[in-house]
This record gives C-alpha cells, structure tokens and sequence, in this order.
C-alpha cells in the first residue's frame, strides 16, 4: 500500500506534560479549550493518498474525495470510503464506468461531480448519482466550495486530445485552504491565473498533456505553496517528475515539490 501522506495546516504546542502526567490523564481531565483545539487541528488536516496515474483521493474536512478511480473499486479497498468522487474527463484512465458503478451499486447516495461529457458516457441507472458542473462553476458539497477549472491543449500537435470546455480541472476551498487539481492539460492562462493555492496536483505527460518544461513554468507563474507532480507516464515519453523538482525549486526554492509513489 502506498503511504499516506498528512500535511498539518495548523500547529499546535500542546503536550508539555510531564510523562508520569500523560500516563494518569483520563480524557474528562482534558480542558474544552484544548479538546477544541484538537478538533479544529484535525479539521484542517489534509491526508493525500496517491492511488496510479491520475486515480487518487485526499481527505478534507474530515471527509474522503476521490478523483479520477479506474482499475476497479477493489484498488481502493484500503483506502476511506469516497464520500464523493470527482471525474475530470472522458478518456480511460480518468473515467472508468465499470469502477464507478462498482461505488453506486455500495452506496446508493455516493455522489459523482464530474462534467457533461462524462455523465453522458455513464450507465443510465448511476446517472441518478451524477452532478454536473461546467467551467468557470462554482457548487459546494460537503462544505466544500468546488470550483470547475478549464482543461484543455494548446500545442497544434496535442488539439486532437483535449477540447476547451469538455473536462474539467478542479480547485477545491476549505477550512481557508485552496487545492488544485489540473485534470489533463497544458500551461493554459486560467491554471496560471490561480491565485493563493496551497496545494496543486499538476500533470506532465507527452503527447497528452504537457512538457516538463512548460508544467513547470506555469507552476512559478501561479506559485502554489506545495505541489504534487501527478500523471507523468505518456504513451510515447515517460516525463521525469526530478526534472520538474529541479526547475521549480531552483526558480522558487519557496515552493515545495513532493514527489509520491504513482506508479
């Protein structure tokens, strides 16, 4: 199983005492303030759970989102529940009708944000399941407020892939926390136009997507506080995740590369 990875959005000084006192401390000895403070930390914490590829989820807001599951829901059997599932676009390794109804036929309310084109390629007994939001959207679930980013080509050669308005990139806003997940795309101005992101989940594959080079200069123009290099095997070209590390940290050594297990 791949490792969990938990990032703290809020610190906490909370456990200066003394170890003969942690051994008899029952929980009603614990003060509201600090059972408050416990709270709110695991409120705000972010857990990053890499699946394969483009399949992933995280965990926010005490809740499991997850993006892009192929491969069977089997694959995710260690993994929390979904409390919700988001789908970026239509091909394959995105959208997988089989391992979403696999989810659905578990739990009936499951709910599957996704663009028009995927809810078009859907079993009619899930499309129940299936809430549609377009580019430039802004829907809440789950006390989450989801945004619908653009996800498109722009080389002549890559066109052919991805259509302005058909998929969706998505940034999600909780807890005062912004992530962003680019979907397939190249360095296109609405992902460079992003504005106070602390964390971003950006591909880099060829033909598909995109260069190194260019994920990584869209990464300094909208200057996410960490990011994720994700989607990085192509069909012709295998992209170098170090690469991408090495030009972000060299340019911006304020923005935290972290390379995860995908594959």
């Amino acid at each position: 199983m791949k490792n969990i990875f938990f990032i703290a959005c809020l610190s906490l000084s909370l456990f200066a005492c003394k170890e003969e006192k942690k051994e008899t401390q029952t929980e009603q000895e614990i003060s509201p303030a600090v059972t408050k403070n416990l709270e709110e930390n695991k409120n705000d914490s972010i857990a990053v759970m890499p699946v394969e590829h483009a399949s992933f989820a995280i965990e926010l807001n005490q809740k499991t989102f997850y993006f892009d599951p192929v491969g069977g829901s089997e694959k995710f059997s260690t993994l929390p529940k979904p409390d919700i599932i988001f789908v970026t676009d239509i091909h394959p390794d995105h959208l997988n009708p089989e391992t979403l109804t696999e989810f659905v036929d578990k739990d009936s309310t499951l709910t599957i944000v996704c663009p028009q084109a995927v809810k078009d390629q859907l079993p009619t007994h899930i499309q129940k399941n299936a809430e549609v939001i377009s580019n430039g959207e802004k829907k809440s679930w789950l006390g989450v407020e989801v945004e619908a980013i653009p996800m498109y080509n722009l080389r002549e050669e890559a066109l052919k892939y991805h259509a302005k308005g058909r998929g969706n990139g998505y940034v999600l806003n909780a807890n005062q926390k912004r992530i962003y997940v680019s979907g397939d795309t190249e360095d296109i101005p609405e992902m460079r136009h992003l504005k106070d992101i602390d964390i971003a989940f950006v591909c880099m594959n060829l033909p598909y997507t995109m260069p190194v080079e260019a994920a990584a200069d869209a990464v300094l123009d909208f200057k996410p506080k960490k990011v994720y290099p994700y989607h990085y095997r192509g069909k012709e070209k295998m992209s170098d995740p170090k690469q991408f590390k090495n030009i972000v940290t060299t340019n911006n050594p304020a923005i935290k590369v972290e390379i995860l297990d995908w594959y």
